[in-house]
């Protein structure tokens, strides 16, 4: 008995009683022109009339439900009052023509809302008057068990009996009404077909753009933190035996944290959904730039230029600075000293990507932990393009980063 009453003590049951009965109320306002059918057919049974009148009913409680406004209100009621996870439709999409059921299942979830809200309010309604009047024989009530033609009347004491199982039936009713809305509350308000995979690109759309923006932040502003890092430490050291050498160094702080700053203002506009305006795009034409910031940091680089680079166009010279900026970054952090060798080789069949620096632990000034992130993101860049990528090491002091593009990138 305890365990009956339990779940009608908890506030989701009482609102999920409510939504049963305010949805049966409803419907109210349809019941008149339900009503006109039966009434120009006078000549039919009594039967035969309510059987009509609850079908044209139940026919204009689902067209009803054919809107969408009606939909979306449907389903942020159930997940209030009925406390069930159900996200919102899906705006602007409509149901396929290969998917024609969907548009059915909310009609259908109306019409049970409203029968189940009516036989609820009905049954429970009449259990709980018997169980309030029956002790005291209010309103002339009187109990009677009738079985195989034999009536016995219910007097005294098990008035009080029949009364405490009317109110039990009538709480199990309210519990059974919540349990039934809420089991077919995601089944056909939850999301169709159609709106599971609108739903899923979505979400596949919103990961890539992450994806994307975590990359575009730790080539850009991971390699600007490094250079800059080493490149003050670089600045403070020579500062007084060297002030040329701490100016240059100082030049190209500046010069590369404002480049920095232009690729954060455009992810930060792309992730408050602003107008952030053209995205930085680096090529091939800013390597120059790129490694005369490393020779400001201290290092020794020696490029390895072959090829007519000048030809090396668009998405394949976008990407080959990125995967150069990623991998002289590397060199940089987590070499060992000595000369960095960046090779790019420029032919027919594609364009290769190397570089080379010594191995080992790096200490002073350019110390600092790896976050483990940079190889794999440049292997799946690289992977993306259709290209071959290869890292590991070079012999037993050295470390060689090579990557092969195919000449046909598609932007």
């Amino acid at each position: 008995m305890i365990r009956g009453i339990r779940p009608l003590l908890r506030g989701s049951t009482y609102a999920g009683v409510l939504f049963a009965y305010c949805g049966a109320l409803a419907s109210l306002p349809l019941l008149p022109f339900a009503l006109l059918p039966a009434l120009s057919w006078r000549s039919a049974s009594e039967s035969v009339q309510i059987v009509l009148v609850l079908l044209v009913w139940a026919v204009l409680v689902g067209v009803v439900g054919l809107a969408r406004p009606v939909r979306r209100a449907l389903v942020v009621s159930a997940r209030r009052l009925l406390r069930v996870p159900l996200p919102n439709p899906v705006a602007g999409r409509r149901p396929s023509r290969s998917l024609g059921l969907d548009r059915w299942r909310t009609p259908l979830w109306l019409v049970l809302h409203v029968a189940v809200g009516w036989t609820g309010a009905l049954a429970s309604g009449v259990l709980f008057i018997m169980g309030l009047s029956l002790p005291g024989n209010w309103l002339g009530a009187e109990a009677r068990a009738s079985l195989f033609g034999t009536s016995v009347r219910v007097s005294g004491g098990w008035s009080w009996v029949v009364a405490a199982v009317c109110i039990l039936l009538a709480v199990a009713i309210c519990v059974l009404v919540t349990k039934a809305l809420r089991w077919a509350a995601p089944r056909l308000l939850g999301p169709s077909a159609a709106e599971r995979l609108a739903l899923a690109a979505e979400r596949e759309q919103l990961l890539a753009e992450r994806n994307r923006i975590a990359h575009e932040l730790h080539d850009s502003i991971g390699h600007t933190l490094t250079a800059a890092t080493i490149q003050a430490a670089v600045a403070g050291e020579a500062l007084s035996a060297d002030p040329a050498t701490a100016r240059a160094a100082m030049r190209s702080i500046e010069e590369s944290t404002r480049a920095a700053l232009e690729d954060l203002d455009y992810v930060l506009g792309v992730l408050r959904e602003e107008q952030s305006g053209t995205a930085p795009t680096r090529t091939l034409a800013d390597l120059p730039e790129l490694l005369d910031r490393l020779r400001h940091a201290g290092a020794v680089v020696e490029p390895e230029l072959s090829g007519d680079l000048a030809q090396v166009q668009g998405t394949l010279s976008r990407a080959a600075y990125r995967i150069l900026l990623e991998g002289l970054t590397n060199a940089l952090r987590h070499g060992a000293g000595g000369p960095i060798v960046a090779r790019v080789a420029a032919g027919p069949g594609g364009l290769d990507l190397t570089v080379v620096n010594r191995t080992g632990v790096r200490t002073g000034p350019g110390a600092f932990p790896t976050s483990g992130h940079g190889l794999p993101g440049l292997a799946e860049r690289v992977r993306l393009l259709h290209g071959e990528f290869q890292a590991g090491p070079d012999g037993t002091q050295h470390w060689r980063l090579a990557v092969r593009l195919p000449a046909r990138v598609s932007a």
